[in-house]
């Protein structure tokens, strides 16, 4: 994917957004199961979690195992020490997220942005306090939170604060929260739940009287088994929740007192989603949330919060979901808007591709996270410390990898069987099309592919999709060339699957037709339509002495083709095979 120069091609999309119902209309508010404006017009949230900004996760950074940020800036200072370290983190939050990100999001279609809090950037930690029982507070986390609202003020979009990492750390899970699992948690230590009260209480007095302020979210995902921690670490089989539904009392008092006016958005246990024993409601402006990964997009994977919703009279929330294929985000969109579900995705960006945007790596970054993830020994510290702001400036904006289809599949694709182009695809006398620039669009529509998204939660062995998790997020196989630089091909044929290119012929005549493919272990066939009308097959198998998966070149020859806008298919009738790119060559005339 070609690197981005400016933000104005990030702005300048040419999707054919689906209308939003309603951008910012002053304070949100709960109304029975609804989310309403000051208006009282319903309102569907379409936003996007800000994950690794105040708070990396491992994951996000390409470290394996157990990823904490303090494990990470920990590993960081033992190569280039504490100063430059933390040069390297105050570049990463100033490049991270900026008003130009929001001014995309906007223009892309949402509506919303969710804020993953880490508390340390607001106050100190309970066991660092000059004075034991009291706080603190730290200006970085609230300067920040304050440009971030700004921003979305200027784009009236809705601000969701959601405190991701808690004082002590809310759970078993530790990356979420960045806990240190070698000291009490949470629910172990009363001086970190009082600092997690005395913070919502300041930030709700700091933006009590802001109406983009869409809600407070107050504890994200907790997962922590209070009745049987050895056997129920993560709190899915809790029954009671008492030390969760106290604590989340506890916030709500401390809000209510200096501001009476934003929702506050509650989340059960287990990751979210383990409600037992704390419904009901103890607020009227309170919102459910529930978070969704790797399962089906059918009714029964949310009928449980549409009854909660209805038995309760309480509006529900998908707060954070993401992590998959574009054929999921669009399965998922669907049926939460049918349903009347706002929604939230995870995350806007990260080093990797099913994301909107995309972190470049480098080399002598790699080194440092090999080190961090025990890989290999340490680099020296001036290449640590090179490859370490690289990534931070990559982590702009201006710097980042955009894809199209991404946002394409969130914000298009739910409501649409339209394709789009992805390409330009000019053929004028001689063009070369690459195979992975198929057109935009959703499965059926621009392709077909047999494994197109992860659902391990409901059934550990479908855990298909992308296999390459290069370039697009589609069901289509898609690897990166070794032997080339920003290359790639679509791998993994299998029998039935197709791609849909659309093409713009400008000089029209017979056109020999070229098929750039590597066999497998056994011959493939692919069958070559335009407009809907076979004009050839050809059998990929290799020539004699040749190795499998290398480039063969198959041409069908003197093609007629008309001039103007039309579409190509490419259907593997027997799979096996990869395939790279697809050459149009004006035929010479007799």
């Amino acid at each position: 994917m070609k690197l981005l120069k400016s933000v104005s091609l990030l702005l300048l999309s040419s999707m054919s957004l689906h209308p939003l119902q309603s951008w910012s209309q002053g304070f949100l508010k709960a109304q029975d199961t609804k989310i309403v404006n000051q208006k009282g017009e319903n309102v569907l949230l379409r936003g996007i979690g800000l994950g690794g900004w105040m708070l990396q996760e491992g994951y996000m950074l390409r470290v394996n195992g157990q990823g904490q940020q303090h494990k990470i800036r920990a590993g960081i200072e033992s190569i280039i020490g504490r100063e430059k370290t933390q040069e390297f983190y105050d570049a990463w939050l100033d490049n991270h997220t900026t008003k130009a990100d929001i001014d995309s999001m906007r223009a892309w279609g949402f509506n919303s942005v969710r804020l993953p809090m880490h508390f340390n950037l607001y106050t100190l930690p309970s066991d660092k306090e000059p004075v034991a029982g009291q706080n603190t507070w730290l200006e970085k986390g609230f300067v920040l939170t304050d440009s971030l609202l700004s921003w979305c003020k200027a784009n009236q979009m809705y601000l969701i604060l959601d405190l991701h990492a808690a004082p002590g750390g809310q759970g078993n899970d530790l990356n979420i929260s960045d806990r240190d699992g070698t000291k009490p948690s949470l629910w172990q230590n009363e001086a970190d739940r009082l600092k997690t009260i005395a913070l919502w209480r300041k930030l709700a007095e700091r933006y009590a009287k802001e109406p983009y302020i869409g809600a407070y979210d107050i504890l994200n995902e907790p997962n922590y088994g209070f009745e049987d921690p050895d056997n129920d670490k993560n709190g899915l089989k809790e029954q009671n929740n008492v030390l969760l539904k106290q604590l989340m009392q506890d916030i709500t008092k401390a809000i209510r007192e200096v501001d009476d006016r934003h929702i506050i958005i509650i989340e059960g246990n287990g990751w979210g989603n383990n409600y037992n024993g704390i419904l009901p409601p103890w607020d009227k402006n309170m919102v459910l949330s529930f978070h969704k990964y790797w399962n089906l997009n059918d009714a029964r994977s949310i009928q449980h919060f549409l009854d909660f919703r209805q038995r309760y009279h309480i509006p529900v929330w998908l707060g954070e979901t993401g992590e998959n294929s574009n054929v999921w985000f669009t399965e998922a969109i669907r049926l939460f808007e049918k349903n009347n579900i706002g929604w939230s995705w995870w995350p806007l960006k990260k080093l990797g591709a099913n994301n909107p945007l995309e972190i470049k790596s480098n080399e002598k970054y790699m080194r440092v996270i090999d080190y961090i993830s025990g890989k290999a020994a340490a680099p020296s510290a001036d290449i640590a410390y090179e490859g370490l702001m690289q990534v931070a400036r990559d982590a702009n904006i201006n710097r980042n990898i955009l894809h199209r289809d991404v946002i394409d599949a969130m914000i298009r694709q739910p409501f649409s069987s339209k394709t789009l182009p992805f390409k330009a695809n000019a053929i004028n006398n001689k063009a070369e099309i690459k195979a992975v620039d198929y057109d935009l669009g959703a499965l059926r529509a621009a392709y077909f592919d047999t494994d197109t998204a992860n659902y391990r939660t409901t059934n550990p062995k479908w855990v298909g999709g992308n296999s390459g998790r290069v370039y697009r997020n589609d069901g289509v196989d898609i690897k990166a060339d070794a032997k080339e630089t920003d290359s790639y091909y679509v791998t993994d044929i299998a029998t039935g699957e197709w791609m849909q290119y659309t093409v713009s012929v400008l000089q029209k005549g017979k056109y020999n037709i070229a098929i750039i493919a590597a066999p497998g272990k056994t011959p493939g066939k692919l069958a070559i339509s335009i407009e809907g009308k076979p004009v050839g097959k050809v059998t990929v198998i290799p020539a004699k002495e040749q190795k499998d998966g290398a480039w063969q070149t198959y041409t069908l020859r003197n093609i007629p083709v008309r001039n103007g806008r039309q579409t190509v298919r490419l259907s593997a009738e027997t799979g096996g095979f990869d395939l790279k790119a697809i050459r149009f060559e004006k035929s010479p005339i007799p």
